[in-house]
């Protein structure tokens, strides 16, 4: 597989942690050249390190994905240290801190974060770098990260960020679809990383969630999926390692998959009630 990617230059947001900083190792060793970007400026510094002492081919830049300014300084910086963007993964993404509170209580403060990052940084990624990868003609894709949580089906306890992933979703059907229409030699693909609770530090998003949108937040009691199950006496609970997602993507990629859907028995009997609820017109029931 490394042939296939050897030389191209891929972009990852989000990319200092969890999925994006295994996406960024992995793409990095097929041989491809590697940007990192990240809006949290010492863990970027510090993950980029962590590879390049390993002797992979990054660079760090700091980019902001809420900010259409940040992202287009992003595609500029991307092409000006490797030419040619060839894949963009869209992968930034925040946690609400939502879990033990009903929809009408969250702020429109919680609501502007979550859809700032979640939904217009993928906007904003692809408003930045479509049209020169369009523009260079070279096979390239467009990675955008969903959840099976709001993508797929959604969970009552998280009404934003099931919301902001059903967007994702969205989007990425469409883009899938106006590429086709373009003939372009791009691809759309949508990942949703699994097939269980990926152990990332999501949860911890707090910590990046800008002044100007912040309200008297409690503070955050667990920092990882890990450290979350293991408090709710979930111990037997799977959780998927982000290192397993990374290669997902990658062989979705490979493959040309539009859905990056890990195989799940569980999963697939929820899209199958799911979408035979909507042809019955039944009313949704609550999750089991």
């Amino acid at each position: 597989m490394a042939a296939e990617f050897q030389g191209r230059t891929a972009v990852i947001t989000g990319g200092a942690s969890g999925v994006g900083r295994c996406l960024c190792e992995l793409f990095a060793r097929q041989g491809m050249n590697v940007v990192m970007a990240d809006v949290e400026a010492t863990a970027l510094d510090q993950s980029a390190a962590a590879l390049r002492e390993q002797g992979l081919e990054v660079t760090p830049v700091q980019a902001d994905v809420t900010s259409p300014e940040s992202m287009a300084a992003l595609e500029q910086a991307s092409r000006d240290a490797y030419g040619n963007v060839h894949i963009l993964c869209n992968n930034a993404g925040v946690g609400i801190k939502e879990a033990q509170r009903r929809m009408w209580t969250l702020t429109p403060n919680d609501w502007d974060w979550g859809f700032g990052v979640n939904v217009m940084g993928v906007a904003n990624g692809i408003r930045a770098f479509v049209p020169n990868m369009l523009a260079h003609g070279e096979a390239g894709h467009v990675v955008n990260t969903s959840s099976g949580n709001g993508g797929l089906v959604s969970l009552p306890s998280t009404p934003i960020y099931a919301a902001t992933k059903a967007a994702v979703t969205s989007i990425s059907e469409v883009l899938h679809y106006q590429l086709q229409m373009e003939g372009a030699a791009l691809q759309a693909h949508v990942l949703f990383p699994g097939p269980h609770v990926v152990n990332t530090n999501i949860l911890s998003s707090m910590r990046n969630r800008p002044e100007h949108l912040r309200d008297d937040d409690e503070p955050v009691a667990y920092t990882s999926m890990a450290d979350l199950v293991k408090a709710s006496g979930l111990g037997n609970m799977p959780l998927t390692e982000p290192e397993e997602v990374a290669q997902t993507c990658l062989d979705g990629i490979a493959a040309g998959q539009f859905w990056i859907l890990p195989p799940s028995e569980a999963n697939d009997a929820q899209l199958r009630a799911r979408s035979e609820g909507i042809l019955a017109r039944r009313n949704p029931p609550l999750p089991g």
